[in-house]
């Protein structure tokens, strides 16, 4: 139902799960649209953790916060909708305050970020008004997450962004991070 025909970050989630020493992967998927492919493949996995802070309401009308995983994946999908005019601090908010704890407790052993732009406040697609250095900060949170409980390993998947220049700017703001701005 999505933009996407392959879900990159579900396939690095399974093969690190598969073939690897890595036991747990957290997904933190910042698309502004909610991941719903990614939550229904592993709904009912309780080796990956997805997480999604996603603008409600809004195209694909799936990531209600009662959405939780079922059977033995239950409590491992956290949704954050987030409504229209949210901006840095609602966005920012969702990852310290849901995603951290929940993190803590999931302890993964590597992170992977869905990391759509389409959240900025330039997206002609959504409303939430994110910043670029919002996205920086996010950036951020998740890096210094992934360095406390899964030694630094973290990869970042570009999902989406339809304003060229905020996406750039975006990219460029996120990269800085990862690369210890």
């Amino acid at each position: 139902m999505g933009f996407c025909l392959f879900n990159n970050v579900a396939v690095a989630a399974r093969c690190l799960t598969s073939g690897t020493d890595v036991g747990r992967v957290l997904i933190v998927d910042w698309d502004v649209h909610h991941g719903n492919g990614t939550q229904h493949i592993f709904e009912e996995a309780d080796d990956v953790f997805y997480f999604s802070c996603h603008q409600w309401p809004l195209y694909p009308g799936t990531g209600a916060a009662h959405e939780r995983g079922r059977g033995p994946g239950e409590g491992t999908t956290l949704n954050c909708p987030l409504p229209p005019g949210t901006g840095d601090d609602g966005f920012l908010g969702a990852l310290r305050d849901e995603l951290l704890p929940a993190a803590e407790a999931f302890r993964p052993d590597f992170v992977l970020v869905s990391a759509g732009f389409d959240a900025h406040r330039s997206d002609p697609l959504a409303n939430l008004e994110v910043s670029t250095e919002g996205y920086a900060e996010a950036t951020r949170i998740v890096c210094d997450l992934a360095d406390r409980l899964a030694d630094g390993r973290l990869v970042s998947v570009l999902e989406g962004g339809y304003d060229l220049d905020a996406l750039a700017d975006s990219v460029v703001a996120h990269l800085n991070v990862l690369l210890g701005d």
